[in-house]
């Protein structure tokens, strides 16, 4: 269904119900690959779509115009996700020209044969004029690709702000004010997207929004998910907190478990923690998922990982976790390490360099108990919680 955004300004893009993995990334909510139609004197399509849906979106642009009025095709980001379709629009429309930054000329070539393309560069501040609309292009490197971009249409007040503010989310509503879709749905499925895709580029996110905030908009149109019009500033004040992993009064255990030793400090540790005014979360990662666990760090003020011993090394499920959340780079974290072992130490040690790694602070020694835990590894892991409790109030109190 082709939706409209203003006055010959519409959605022209993809829903798709039923993806559930975005490299890795747990879509149960499904996606959309949004792109937009401008018309004017001249007109522009506003980034493409996932290779397999550009037969819909040619069908919902053809509704609109002939194809062979398309003047320009603008190319945001140069991702699959939203590229992999050019090499077919531009097929289809004999007349347009590609409009990118260099750094996207080159990823483009590196995807598609562009050779016989019409490609048109455009630096940061760039204007094209349609007519009695402009386009005008911002670049916003590493947000969340080195040649990302913004397109702003001044007259509008309307920005086409490709990946930034997006959400995995396929709804029937295009909009963060329709009835279809809640607020408290969008926001956590935005919130999911930032931890995942673009939680590590914090200080990138931050530069842009300081040079954003100079634009007048009342729409922010991102490439998924709905679009923003009644709530662009509690997405732009979730974005601010994000950006520096804001910290709740939140403790987040998160541990793997062998013969249930390791489970049971971790359940200790929780124990400790379970004081008034603190938000204590429990989380196995092999009964979750990765995409779960991002979201749910970004926030945490502290945080503890378990695992035993396999193999002289941590648990495989483990390891994943903290790689995952390695690269990802959850910045200004506490916490510590703990763990069971049998005839070797090995696993929670592992556990606390890759903690170390992550620059988290580390709190305390691991904890560690061979086999079972005693009553006194279980008191001692019961102390800790309370420790990590006391230190999450107090990260709150710092950062308010």
């Amino acid at each position: 269904m082709i939706t409209a955004l203003r006055e010959n300004i519409d959605w022209v893009g993809y829903v798709d119900w039923t993806v559930r993995d975005f490299h890795g990334y747990n879509t149960n909510r499904g996606s959309t690959y949004n792109a937009y139609l401008v018309r004017d004197e001249k007109t522009a399509l506003i980034d493409t779509v996932k290779a397999p849906y550009t037969g819909d979106l040619l069908e919902r642009v053809q509704a609109l115009t002939s194809l062979d009025k398309v003047d320009y095709i603008v190319c945001n980001h140069a991702e699959p996700d939203h590229a992999g379709g050019l090499t077919q629009v531009v097929k289809a429309c004999p007349n347009a020209v590609v409009v990118c930054n260099q750094k996207c000329r080159k990823t483009l070539s590196q995807y598609q044969d562009t050779s016989a393309w019409k490609i048109q560069i455009v630096r940061d501040g760039g204007e094209i004029s349609l007519g009695r609309r402009t386009l005008v292009f911002m670049d916003t490197p590493m947000v969340h690709w080195p040649e990302s971009m913004f397109t702003y249409i001044p007259e509008e007040k309307l920005l086409f702000s490709m990946d930034a503010f997006g959400q995995h989310l396929a709804t029937s509503g295009r909009f963060d004010d329709d009835e279809e879709v809640s607020l408290e749905v969008v926001m956590n499925e935005a919130k999911t997207y930032y931890a995942n895709i673009v939680m590590l580029y914090g200080k990138q996110v931050l530069r842009v929004l300081e040079r954003a905030a100079g634009l007048a908009f009342e729409t922010i149109a991102p490439s998924h998910g709905v679009i923003w019009r009644k709530h662009i500033g509690d997405i732009i004040a979730a974005y601010k907190d994000w950006a520096v992993c804001k910290p709740k009064a939140k403790v987040l255990v998160i541990y793997d478990t062998m013969w249930q030793s390791t489970a049971a400090m971790a359940r200790a540790i929780v124990d400790g923690a379970s004081v008034p005014g603190v938000d204590v979360r429990l989380y196995s990662v092999r009964a979750g998922n990765i995409t779960v666990l991002a979201s749910e760090a970004i926030d945490a003020a502290v945080l503890a990982f378990g695992s035993p011993t396999l193999n002289m090394t941590m648990m495989p499920e483990m390891a994943s976790a903290l790689t995952y959340l390695k690269g990802l780079r959850p910045a200004g974290k506490s916490g510590f390490a703990f763990g069971s072992y049998g005839w070797a130490k090995n696993g929670p040690a592992e556990v606390e360099s890759v903690m170390k790694e992550m620059q988290i602070e580390i709190l305390r020694e691991m904890i560690t108990a061979q086999y079972a835990p005693t009553a006194e590894a279980l008191k001692e892991c019961f102390e800790a919680g309370r420790a990590l409790a006391a230190k999450a109030l107090e990260m709150v109190k710092r950062t308010a």
